[in-house]
This record gives C-alpha cells, sequence and structure tokens, in this order.
C-alpha cells in the first residue's frame, strides 16, 4: 500500500510539472514571439493629434517642433530600432527646426548609457513613464509643435517604408 502512495504523489508531482511547464512556454510564447500590438505599430494605438504633451522642463516654444522618441531600457522593438534612431540622429542633426527629446522611464543616467550603448546620440533625456504622457507602449515618436500639441506620432517598431516616410516628413519640414 505505501508503494501505491508514493507512486501516485510522483505521479501527481510529474503532472504539475507539466501544468507548470507549459503555463511557461505560454507566457514566454506571448512576451517574445507573438506581436504585442500595444507597441508594434498598431495604427489604433497611436497618440492622438491635437493633444497637448505635458513634459517637466521643456520648453516647446524654443524649437519649431519636437521629436520625442519615447523608449524604455529592456523593450526589445526598442533595441532593434537602434539603427534607426542612429539614422533619424544623423539626418535631422542638419534641420535646426527639429529637436530631438530622448523620454524614458528609467533615471536619465541609466538612460544615457541605454542611449550609448544603442549609439542614439540624443543630447536631451528626459525621465518620465510612457502612459505619464499619454503613450500607450514603446517605441513611440510624437512630433510635436512649438507649443506642445502633437502633431503625428509613430507607435512600435517600423518597417523600412515607415522609417522613410519619418525621415521624409522631418527632413522636409
Amino acid at each position: 500500500m505505501g508503494k501505491s502512495i508514493t507512486q501516485r504523489l510522483e505521479f501527481l508531482t510529474n503532472i504539475a510539472i507539466i501544468v507548470a511547464a507549459v503555463l511557461l512556454s505560454v507566457v514566454l510564447i506571448k512576451s517574445y514571439l507573438l506581436p504585442d500590438h500595444s507597441r508594434n505599430g498598431s495604427r489604433d494605438s497611436r497618440v492622438t493629434a491635437g493633444v497637448q504633451v505635458s513634459l517637466p522642463g521643456v520648453d516647446w516654444s524654443n524649437n519649431n517642433q519636437t521629436l520625442l522618441l519615447v523608449l524604455q531600457k529592456g523593450c526589445h522593438f526598442c533595441t532593434e530600432s537602434a539603427a534607426f534612431y542612429q539614422r533619424l540622429v544623423r539626418e535631422t542633426a542638419g534641420h535646426g527646426n527639429i529637436h530631438l527629446i530622448a523620454v524614458l522611464p528609467q533615471a536619465t543616467d541609466e538612460s544615457k548609457k541605454y542611449l550609448d550603448d544603442l549609439g542614439v546620440a540624443i543630447e536631451e533625456v528626459k525621465q518620465a513613464t510612457p502612459d505619464s504622457i499619454g503613450v500607450p507602449g514603446t517605441p513611440t515618436l510624437i512630433l510635436v509643435n512649438d507649443q506642445g500639441v502633437v502633431m503625428t506620432s509613430w507607435v512600435g517598431k517600423l518597417s523600412a517604408d515607415d522609417e522613410a516616410k519619418v525621415l521624409r516628413r522631418l527632413v522636409s519640414s
């Protein structure tokens, strides 16, 4: 009889391990393999044009237009988009009417190190959570005018075609 209880207990333990492994697999697949539509460029998650952005310490009137790069350390879409952000910095550098600000939820020093590690040379870095400025997820680019009003936005990892459209919009403004 003692052997029967041991066998049942071992069987139930094995079932519990299998169930836990399946649940963990589902979570990992959802997190890393399936797109998260709040962060991958879904068009209906865009920041609404005409909305005022409030970002402490920023005087919008100092610039004709400001592009906010709302990123987050640990966001794989942000990291995967690093080459585009490098190009964005290079190609807007000669256009005095566009100012770039990186906005990350991490402390400013940590955010600057993250940007340095990505090779993205943005001088002005602000600490704010994405939802505190009305952003549904990261990465998000928000173009605002000299009053801090959203002109347009792009959410998620952009396709090569969308990246080209963003650059054309910025350098032609």
